[in-house]
Parts: structure tokens; C-alpha cells; sequence
């Protein structure tokens, strides 16, 4: 056995999930001894057989990436309660096992998994689904790339006509039906700091789940951005978060902003003075690259 089959051997058997009891399986899904595979591939030693030392590298990945996936979704946890997100993590990373040499992208097929796995969040399946939306956009926000920014002098000599403004790769848009956002800034400020004050806390989050819950949906958008390392959420008008796309998807200026406020309530008479304070905004905080 070469090094290549040998490394892909240790791989699907470390990769393997573990049995109901936390605890390596005697047998893989696809009916391969994952004991005799153990003699196969490690040394026993004077305390432990060949099969208990590679249930140690079991364990620990799946101890590893459970815990991981559940850092990086707590809102979803918390719309879901723990045993739920508990046995979702479990069948999603059995489905959709990491790919990738860096944890960051284990959510990556997150929201495709859940969309067609609806009973994983009963009575929630779309608060869940904007959730883990919202969540993986943080993600991505955080350690997007940035390129240097277009200054508002640059813009001011540029044809509208023909100018076809580029969004910095690190900004995300979302259009929601619940204000997961302020879900998910409470489930993060409301972490317990010791395990005294745990149980007030969670009946404190289930509260706050249960209420946004209840809300009929209504359109939420937004922009997730980061400034100095820190990734924040901005509230967006409809107008503004439509003009925002049409950039995004490569609409020249001029088209984007017709677009924008082609069916809007705000008064004819307004809209420039609106597009005026939020492209100043988007300027300043250096949304634009060109």
C-alpha cells in the first residue's frame, strides 16, 4: 500500500461517524470492518489495540468539527434549541464532510442542506434558513478580501452614464423575512459567563427566539460589511438595497439607480437627495473599488 491509499484509507475511517454512543463504529455505512481495517493500518501498543488508538483520531474529529460548526452558527443553534442542532450538525457534516485544509469552511453548504432538509427545524424552517444566511455572510465578511477603496473625488469626475461601480469583495446583501440580525446580536451579548447564570440565560434566548418567531415575515434587508477587522450588519431601505444590487450584478450607475426607484413610494422630489446621503455613506466607509 502506498503512501497516497494508506493517507485516503486513515482518512474515511477517521471521517466515519461516530455510533449513537459517541463511541468509533465497528463498521463503516458501507458495511467495511473498521476493526480489521485498524489492524491493517496501526500498530497496537502495550495499552491500547490497534482499532482503540484510531477511534482516539475518530473522536476527536468529530468532537472537533461539531464543536467548530457549532461556534460558527450559535444563532441557528439557538433558533433550533441544542438537541435539534445537536442531531443537524451530526446528519449535515455526515453528508457534507469538510473538504477544505481550514475549518472556516464547514457552513459552506450549510444553507443548500437545510433548504432541502426542512423537518431538521419544525414550525421554523425559514427563520433557520435566513439564520444560517446570515451567519455564513458574517463568515465570509470577516476574512473577505478588501481592494483599495474609490474616493469620493474619483467618483465626482466619472460619467454616471457609463460608470459601472465594483462593491468591495468582503460586502454581502442579504434580503430576509425576520430581523435575524437583532436575533443574532442578542443570542452573542446574552452568553452566559459562568455556569451559574446558564439556565437564566437560556430562558432568556428561548424568549427571544419564540418572539421573532411569531413575527409575520416581512422583508428585512441588508448589508454585512467590515470596518477595522470588525463585521458589522447596516439596515437598508428597499430603494437602497435594489440600487446596491444592481452594482453588484454589474449595472452601470445610471441604470442602477433608475432600477432602484422605478416602483418606489418615496416622492420623485426626494429620491435624489436620498441617493445623494447614501452614496455619501457607502463612499465613506470605502464600499466602492473600481
Amino acid at each position: 500500500m502506498n503512501l497516497a491509499a494508506l493517507q485516503r484509507q486513515v482518512a474515511r475511517a477517521v471521517m466515519t461517524p461516530l455510533a449513537p454512543s459517541d463511541r468509533m463504529r465497528r463498521s463503516a455505512p458501507d458495511g467495511r470492518s473498521l476493526a480489521k481495517l485498524a489492524k491493517k493500518i496501526i500498530k497496537p501498543n502495550d495499552r491500547l489495540t490497534s482499532f482503540e488508538r484510531l477511534e482516539i483520531y475518530n473522536r476527536q474529529y468529530w468532537f472537533r468539527v461539531l464543536d467548530a460548526l457549532s461556534d460558527d452558527f450559535p444563532g441557528l443553534r439557538a433558533v433550533l434549541g441544542d438537541r435539534r442542532f445537536d442531531a443537524l450538525a451530526k446528519h449535515y457534516l455526515t453528508d457534507c464532510p469538510s473538504r477544505s485544509f481550514t475549518m472556516r469552511n464547514l457552513g459552506s453548504q450549510l444553507e443548500s442542506w437545510l433548504r432541502k432538509h426542512p423537518h431538521y427545524a419544525p414550525g421554523r424552517h425559514q427563520l433557520a434558513i435566513d439564520m444560517v444566511r446570515l451567519e455564513w455572510a458574517e463568515i465570509e465578511s470577516f476574512d473577505g478580501a478588501s481592494e483599495l477603496p474609490l474616493t469620493a473625488a474619483a467618483l465626482a469626475k466619472v460619467n454616471p452614464a457609463k460608470l459601472r461601480l465594483r462593491l468591495q469583495p468582503y460586502i454581502r446583501l442579504l434580503d430576509l423575512h425576520f430581523p435575524v440580525d437583532d436575533l443574532l446580536l442578542a443570542v452573542k451579548h446574552d452568553a452566559p459567563a459562568d455556569i451559574a447564570s446558564n439556565a437564566m440565560e437560556e430562558r432568556q434566548k428561548r424568549k427571544k427566539v419564540s418572539a421573532v418567531a411569531r413575527l409575520k415575515p416581512t422583508p428585512v434587508y441588508l448589508a454585512i460589511h467590515r470596518l477595522e477587522n470588525t463585521v458589522y450588519f447596516r439596515r437598508l431601505e428597499k430603494e437602497e438595497f435594489t440600487l446596491l444590487d444592481n452594482l453588484r450584478k454589474g449595472a452601470t450607475l445610471e441604470r442602477a439607480v433608475v432600477s432602484a426607484f422605478r416602483a418606489s413610494k418615496i416622492p420623485p422630489q426626494e429620491r435624489a437627495a436620498h441617493a445623494a446621503s447614501w452614496f455619501q455613506n457607502w463612499s465613506s466607509l470605502g464600499w466602492f473599488i473600481v
